[in-house]
C-alpha cells in the first residue's frame, strides 16, 4: 500500500452508526453539502422511585469527527468552521510577488470566462479544505492550494497528451518515484489524498533544492534539471538566476503568471467582475473504511449519490470494483458518510460481484474466457484488450466471481497487478526475393539476414558453397517482430466502461495540453 492516508479510527464507524441523529442548522455554501453531526444515544429513561425523581441530564450531541485530522473534534456550529475558507488561503499567501504583462494577460483571460473560473473553483472547493490543511501542517504557503487550477481545473480525471494524470499532473515515471501506484486496478495518481500527499512532498523537496518558490514551480513544470542548467548558463554569462531571468519554454513562462492571475482574483475577485463561490472551514469529505471488496455502483448507491459524483471524490478506481487490499478507505460527503456506513452493514446481497484472475500461462483472450467462464466479448470490453493480441503470462484480469473466486483480492495482487499484451502472430515468417543480376551466395544471403548458411541452404535446398543465378527465387524466415521499433509487451492500465475523461487541450496562449472539465 502507498503512502494514501489510513487516517480512520474505529471510533468513527460507532459514531456514524449512532442510533439517533440530529440535524444543525444549515451552514453549509452552495458548493459543499450540509454537515450532519451525528448525534450520540439519547439517556436511558429514569427509573420509577416512590417518590419523584430528577430525570437524568441527556447526554450532550456527538459532532463530526475529521478523519484526517483524527485528533481535532469538528463541530460544525463553531465559529471556526463559519470562517470563509477563501479568507484562510489570502491570509497564508506568501510567495513573492509577480508582475509584468504576462500576468496581465492571463488576468484578462480569466476575467473573460467567468462560467469557467465559477466551475472551476466550485469543483475546487470539494479539495480545498483538505489541501489548505496540509499546507498549513507543512507551513508552506496556501498559493501552492492553487496550483491545481493552473495544473487540471482541480479535476482530478484530467489526462494529459503527456499522460500526466490527476489534479497535480503526474507523469507515470514522477508518479512511481512519489509512491503513487498505478496498476490494474487504480492509479494514484487521481487518488485526491495520495496525491496532495506526493504533490507537496515534490514541491517540498524542490524548494528545498532551490531556495526560491518561484523556481521550485518552474521546475514543477518543466523539471529541476532543465532549470539547474538554465540557472548555471546564466551565471556563466554574468546574468540574474532567478525567475524571470532565465530563459524557458513559453509553456513555463507563462506558469508563474497563471498562478499570479489566479491569486489576484482571489484577493479581489470583485477587481475583475468575477465571484467565488462561497465555501467554509470546515472539511467537505470524510474517509469511511471498508474491510470487504465492493463494487463502485453498489458503494455509490449505498452512500446515496450518483456514480459520478462518487468518483469526484474517488476517481483512482481503474475498475468496476474498490479492491480493499489496496483501497482501505472511500472518501464521501458528512451527510453520505453517514448514510453509507448504516446501509452497508445493514446490506445482506453480494458486496462485489468481480475479482482478480491472474493468467498462468500466455493465453488467447478466447482461451481465458473459457477458462473464468465468461464470454470473449465481455473479457475484452471490462480488461480492454484489443482484438490481435495474447495475454502474457502473469498478467491479471478482471472477471466475474462465482463459487470457485469469491475471497477477496489478495493485497500482493491489489498493489502491482499488471496487464501485459503481445501480438498474436507467428514466431516467425517466411519472406521471398529475387537474386539481383551478378546473382548471390547463400553466405552473402546469411550475412544480410543474420542467420547461418545451413538454415539458407535448407530453406532453397541447396548447398551452403552455392550461389543463386540472377533471378532466381531465394527464401529466407526471419523474426515476426512487430511493426514498432520497440518489442516490449503493451502494458495496459485503463479506466473502466470508457469512463476516461474527455481529452481537451486547454484553451488559451501557450496553454498545457491538459484536460479540464468544461
Amino acid at each position: 500500500m502507498t503512502h494514501v492516508h489510513r487516517l480512520i479510527p474505529t471510533a468513527l464507524a460507532a459514531l456514524l452508526l449512532a442510533a439517533c441523529a440530529t440535524t444543525p442548522e444549515p451552514i453549509s455554501p452552495p458548493a459543499p453539502p450540509p454537515v450532519v453531526a451525528p448525534a450520540s444515544d439519547p439517556a436511558p429513561p429514569p427509573v420509577p422511585e416512590p417518590v419523584a425523581a430528577t430525570p437524568a441530564e441527556p447526554e450532550p450531541d456527538a459532532v463530526a469527527i475529521d478523519p484526517l485530522r483524527p485528533d481535532a473534534r469538528i463541530d460544525p456550529n463553531d465559529q471556526t468552521a463559519r470562517v470563509d475558507l477563501w479568507g484562510r488561503v489570502r491570509q497564508g499567501f506568501g510567495m513573492s510577488e509577480l508582475d509584468n504583462d504576462y500576468v496581465r494577460k492571463w488576468e484578462q483571460w480569466y476575467a473573460s470566462r467567468p462560467d469557467y473560473v465559477q466551475r472551476m473553483t466550485e469543483r475546487g472547493g470539494r479539495y480545498l479544505f483538505h489541501i489548505l490543511e496540509e499546507l498549513g501542517k507543512r507551513n508552506m504557503p496556501t498559493e501552492l492550494a492553487l496550483l491545481p487550477f493552473i495544473e487540471s481545473a482541480y479535476n482530478p480525471e484530467a489526462m494529459s497528451r503527456a499522460k500526466a494524470s490527476g489534479m497535480w499532473q503526474f507523469v507515470p515515471g514522477t508518479g512511481r518515484d512519489f509512491d503513487l501506484k498505478q496498476n490494474v486496478f487504480r492509479d494514484d495518481r487521481r487518488d485526491v489524498l495520495a496525491s496532495t500527499r506526493a504533490a507537496l512532498d515534490y514541491l517540498q523537496s524542490l524548494y528545498g533544492m532551490f531556495g526560491d518558490w518561484q523556481l521550485a514551480l518552474a521546475a514543477y513544470n518543466w523539471g529541476q534539471g532543465n532549470v539547474q542548467r538554465a540557472i548555471a548558463r546564466n551565471q556563466r554569462q554574468g546574468l540574474g538566476s532567478d525567475y524571470t531571468s532565465l530563459r524557458m519554454p513559453d509553456e513555463t513562462r507563462n506558469y508563474l503568471p497563471k498562478l499570479q492571475a489566479v491569486k489576484n482574483i482571489v484577493l479581489r475577485p470583485d477587481a475583475f467582475a468575477l465571484a467565488l463561490p462561497p465555501l467554509q472551514n470546515h472539511p467537505y469529505f470524510l474517509s469511511v473504511p471498508i474491510q470487504r471488496d465492493l463494487d463502485v455502483d453498489l458503494a455509490a448507491r449505498l452512500a446515496g449519490l450518483p456514480e459520478e459524483e462518487f468518483r469526484q471524490l474517488n476517481p483512482q478506481m481503474n475498475k468496476p470494483v474498490i479492491l480493499a487490499a489496496g483501497t482501505p478507505q472511500v472518501l464521501l460527503p458528512y451527510d453520505n458518510a453517514n448514510t453509507f456506513v448504516r446501509a452497508l452493514g445493514q446490506y445482506k446481497g453480494t458486496l462485489a460481484s468481480w475479482t482478480a484472475w491472474v493468467a498462468p500461462k500466455t493465453v488467447k483472450p478466447a482461451e481465458a474466457a473459457r477458462l473464468v467462464g465468461m464470454s470473449e466479448a465481455q473479457l475484452r470490453d471490462v480488461n480492454h484488450i484489443p482484438r490481435g493480441m495474447l495475454v502474457k503470462a502473469g498478467s491479471t484480469l478482471l472477471v466475474p466471481r462465482d463459487a470457485k473466486r469469491h475471497e477477496d483480492v489478495a493485497e500482493h495482487i491489489a498493489d502491482h497487478a499488471m496487464l501485459a499484451l503481445a501480438p498474436d502472430r507467428p514466431a516467425t515468417r517466411r519472406v521471398s526475393f529475387k537474386a539481383g543480376k551478378k546473382g548471390d551466395t547463400v553466405a552473402a544471403v546469411a550475412r544480410r539476414y543474420k542467420v547461418s548458411p545451413a538454415q539458407v541452404a535448407q530453406w532453397n535446398k541447396t548447398s551452403v558453397h552455392s550461389s543463386f543465378k540472377p533471378g532466381q527465387l531465394i527464401q529466407v524466415v526471419v523474426a515476426n517482430t512487430a511493426p514498432s521499433a520497440s518489442s516490449k509487451p503493451v502494458r495496459v492500465a485503463a479506466r473502466p466502461g470508457g469512463a476516461t475523461g474527455r481529452r481537451i487541450t486547454k484553451p488559451g496562449p501557450a496553454a498545457r495540453t491538459r484536460v479540464s472539465q468544461n
